[in-house]
């Protein structure tokens, strides 16, 4: 659905708002405590502050102009004497070592350098949630002092919690504004009229007064960049990291299984896959509701990218494989093992499930007992019960980064049915390739709209018959009057393809069967 005008005035004013420092949710004075480092050292923490402050990812990075305009505007920071606050933290991982080839030659990584903006690698770091620890201090002070801490990074995804799960906003924007906001040290501040700091004269420095100008960049850009870089660079993508290629890897045409890795295990897409099966498509008969979500949930919320938390599902999970907490890693570079993707699926820390009243954390109502618990726990109650399963959800369902496990992971779980008002593109064709079914409430209708007791079944009449966007009966109890209600949906099943798809369980099956008949002739 598209935004309504008074949709866009509003977020017009919170934005303006927001760069005049004032709280948009509550118009309250930003909370302030003091937080104390090892040395002794003593630093204010307000809401708004910046805790990360990161030039990342391959799509920002791989323009030269932005990237030497950060670098220009690093120099005349130090030369002014602006610093970064101890509180914020700083990094520089761009997507390739050209970057810093010609950084290296315009002489301006070392002012980066200086400014604290140090490399830290090459590829996905803050972006996909790689942030790593804040310190011990800025994290205990949050999370005592409640105090809403921002980051800003010059990648090109912010959902919530995907960079830090103690960090409550995040902010897109170039890799010289990332710097300049690193310097302030908050985003509640007007740097167009506001200054970033002091000098060593203690003198105003405004964003103007360090800002490159389009002349400048140019010249450097003219300078140090050249094709040559990128050529040289390029063509010698092996031998550069001796530990890289140390490392032993398994030889052969396919793959031998360590049932020991917490890395990568044999997933069970295609367990019980019987080429000779008659495959049909039936009614979802008595399914149970795993959850129930708001608007714009994000594949981010669906299965995190981000740091496995001690307490998490997951953590709790590798610790019983002897992970210590220091090795836990991210969602994402664990991506090989279901195991642990199972475990995270809708456990982001700011998912809030409507079950309990939009508690945060990723927790369901496990009906047989009215119990509360995680919601893969729950999940496996459900599937050892032989019970399937219904995620709700509202509009702009999956929306976000293209995540394939955010499909995956509730299909692990036993979800066969995702009924909300609206799919996100690329995820409802996730969906139906993994062999889940995307049903839209009719316009007006929603979980609220019809009132649904989530405490109770909901069943959808499918079968062999059903056409692209044809409409589905839906059978659920209203918690309004306690009786069974009918409703109709919406099948997102948008082509005859998405069809044959679902009917087979999912892409993975359909191409399988594919080969398999096309060996067997």
């Amino acid at each position: 659905e598209k935004p309504s005008e008074k949709d866009k005035e509003r977020w017009a004013d919170e934005a303006e708002n927001l760069a005049k420092g004032v709280d948009v949710q509550t118009h309250r004075d930003p909370k302030v405590i003091e937080v104390q480092y090892e040395d002794g050292t003593k630093e204010t923490l307000s809401d708004g502050d910046v805790v990360i402050s990161a030039i990342t990812s391959c799509t920002n990075t791989s323009n030269p102009f932005v990237m030497i305009a950060a670098g220009i505007l690093a120099k005349k920071a130090v030369e002014r004497g602006l610093k970064v606050p101890r509180k914020v933290k700083t990094s520089l991982a761009p997507g390739s070592r050209v970057v810093t080839d010609y950084l290296t030659k315009a002489g301006l990584l070392d002012y980066l350098d200086k400014l604290g903006y140090s490399l830290v690698g090459y590829g996905c770091t803050t972006c996909i949630g790689n942030s790593g620890p804040l310190p011990l201090p800025i994290e205990k002070g949050i999370k005592e002092g409640n105090i809403a801490t921002s980051s800003v990074l010059s990648g090109n995804r912010n959902f919530e919690a995907r960079i830090h799960p103690d960090v409550s906003a995040n902010y897109l924007m170039s890799p010289p504004l990332v710097i300049a906001f690193g310097i302030a040290g908050t985003v509640i501040k007007d740097l167009t009229s506001e200054p970033l700091g002091t000098d060593n004269s203690g003198r105003q420095v405004f964003l103007k007064d360090i800002w490159p100008t389009n002349k400048e960049v140019l010249e450097v850009v003219k300078s140090a960049v050249s094709t040559g870089m990128f050529e040289d660079e390029y063509s010698r993508i092996f031998g550069v990291n001796k530990h890289w290629d140390a490392l032993e890897y398994p030889k052969g045409s396919t793959y031998s299984w360590d049932g020991e890795s917490t890395y990568i295990q044999n997933p069970p897409f295609f367990d019980g896959f019987d080429p000779k099966a008659e495959h049909r498509i039936a009614a979802i008969k008595d399914a149970y509701i795993l959850g129930v979500f708001g608007d714009s949930l994000s594949t981010d919320h669906i299965s995190p990218a981000g740091a496995i938390g001690q307490d998490s599902v997951a953590g709790k999970y590798l610790m019983s494989k002897s992970v210590g907490i220091s090795d836990f890693n991210t969602f994402g570079s664990r991506r090989g093992n279901h195991e642990v993707m199972m475990r995270g699926t809708f456990a982001n820390v700011k998912i809030k499930n409507l079950m309990l009243d939009g508690k945060v954390g990723g927790s369901t109502i496990y009906v047989s007992d009215k119990s509360e618990m995680s919601i893969y726990d729950a999940a496996m109650r459900y599937k050892e019960a032989g019970k399937p399963l219904v995620v709700i959800g509202g509009i702009e369902y999956g929306s976000g980064s293209s995540r394939d496990w955010a499909a995956k992971g509730p299909m692990l779980l036993g979800v066969k049915a995702i009924i909300a008002k609206s799919f996100e593109r690329i995820h409802r064709s996730n969906l139906v390739g993994l062999g889940i079914l995307p049903i839209e409430f009719m316009p007006g209708e929603g979980y609220k709209e019809l009132s649904i007791d989530p405490m109770k079944p909901i069943s959808i009449d499918i079968d062999d018959n059903v056409k692209p966007r044809s409409e589905v009966k839906i059978r659920y109890f209203s918690a309004a009057d306690m009786l069974e209600h009918e409703t109709k949906g919406r099948v997102r099943l948008d082509s005859e393809l998405d069809v044959r798809y679902y009917k087979m369980g999912g892409v993975l099956n359909y191409v399988l069967d594919k080969l398999v008949r096309k060996a067997g002739n």
